[in-house]
């Protein structure tokens, strides 16, 4: 009998696990230069703290207990767990908190879902404690720092506004709204003409239809709608935002015309957290565009798990790191072999061993990151020299039972 791992879940061999590490460590490089710090939180979660006061679904959590006192799950996302940590754990901390994680998800396969995937590896950032535009443009800033980091050039932004959202789609019955901002970011003009509206609120849901493009312009359309006072604070803020990246993309920082936004206020994430920005960063290939990461403000999320019920702003974003892979993978910019070792230690005779063991010791301990693997005997000196070119190992170094030594260079 063959045995595989369970579906929806997958090894990472050697290989994979240096491509994977390539792609961590250049994110993290970005993370330690804005001042951000390493959490790790537990993999198993409250389920009721995994749900985030009904923001996500509990379809999509793998639970691993079920209990009548307290159930389980595995995490399908790591902004609820950093949440409860940061308001709990780091109560006594300084705000903001500028913290970042390299870990693995669990979601659930839906039933309508093309790929059976359930466990995923994600990069991210979390600033809490922060708000306003500074913070998101802060954000934002590194995200763009993370991908120019990948050298990925060919990506875009998409940038939304939650709060706008729900100030543009308030004049519709509350029953319909979910539908009408599903088939607005469907592009699904058939629905939206098939509802029972009147001919008024038609017209405002095909407006709302077209409402996506360069942010000048769609600020411009937006600002010529009636709005109640939270959607005109959000407009508010979203054009400052915009300003303020321009601005700071104009300048000399570095970051050139690396931001390309597109602003889309039928974006729809897949948790529904988030109070202010939400945003998906789109990258293009051959193959076609994948969603590289999203994120957003979530400034009532904390005060679920705050002991005072405190309300903490908070805004951050997460990396797919297989979607990552696949967009990198053709650029050649990823390791295609495994590390290989400096040095291949043989002893000589079994008298040798404790020799042998000392000197690839001594070159462990005298060089910094050198590879040395031990020879455990038992072949002879031509399927060693065979061995070591099939694993591309530069240098064999014989040792004998006096401690003596002498290397061979084999390329």
């Amino acid at each position: 009998m063959v045995h595989q791992p369970p579906a929806g879940a997958r090894d990472l061999l050697p290989l994979d696990v240096a491509q994977k590490r390539w792609i961590e460590n250049r994110l993290q490089q970005v993370f330690h230069g804005w001042g951000y710090h390493r959490i790790i939180t537990s993999t198993i979660e409250r389920l009721d703290t995994l749900m985030a006061g009904g923001a996500i679904n509990r379809s999509t959590v793998i639970q691993v207990q079920d209990g009548e006192e307290e159930s389980l799950g595995l995490r399908p996302e790591l902004t609820a767990s950093i949440a409860r940590a940061a308001v709990t754990r780091m109560a006594g901390a300084s705000y903001p908190l500028r913290l970042y994680y390299n870990a693995n998800v669990f979601r659930q396969a839906q039933e309508n879902s093309y790929s059976s995937q359930q466990e995923f590896y994600q990069a991210g950032v979390e600033l809490i404690g922060g708000g306003g535009t500074v913070a998101d443009a802060e954000i934002l800033l590194l995200l763009a720092d993370c991908l120019k980091s990948l050298e990925l050039s060919k990506w875009h932004l998409i940038l939304g506004e939650a709060e706008l959202t729900r100030s543009l789609l308030a004049p519709f019955p509350s029953g319909l709204q979910d539908k009408i901002r599903r088939a607005i970011a469907h592009l699904d003009r058939v629905t939206l003409e098939t509802l029972p509206l009147s001919e008024e609120l038609q017209e405002r849901a095909l407006f709302l239809l077209d409402l996506r493009g360069r942010p000048a312009d769609i600020l411009q359309q937006v600002g010529t709608l009636e709005l109640d006072p939270s959607g005109q604070e959000a407009l508010s803020n979203l054009k400052s935002l915009v300003e303020l990246l321009q601005e700071c993309l104009s300048d000399a920082s570095g970051h050139g015309d690396s931001l390309n936004i597109i602003l889309d206020l039928s974006l729809i994430q897949t948790f529904d957290y988030y109070t202010g920005i939400v945003f998906e960063v789109v990258g293009e290939s051959e193959t076609g565009q994948r969603i590289l990461g999203q994120g957003g403000r979530y400034d009532r999320l904390l005060q679920l798990y705050h002991p005072q019920g405190q309300n903490v702003p908070g805004i951050g974003f997460c990396l797919h790191i297989e979607d990552l892979y696949q967009i990198l993978l053709p650029t050649g910019q990823l390791p295609r072999q495994i590390p290989r070792s400096d040095f291949l230690v043989v002893p000589q005779t079994s008298q040798a061993d404790a020799a042998a063991i000392g000197c690839a010791q001594k070159l462990r301990s005298e060089a910094n990151l050198v590879r040395v693997e031990l020879d455990l005997g038992g072949r002879p000196p031509d399927a060693i020299r065979e061995y070591a070119r099939r694993r591309q190992i530069g240098k064999i170094i014989w040792v004998k039972a006096d401690g003596s030594s002498e290397i061979e260079q084999l390329f």
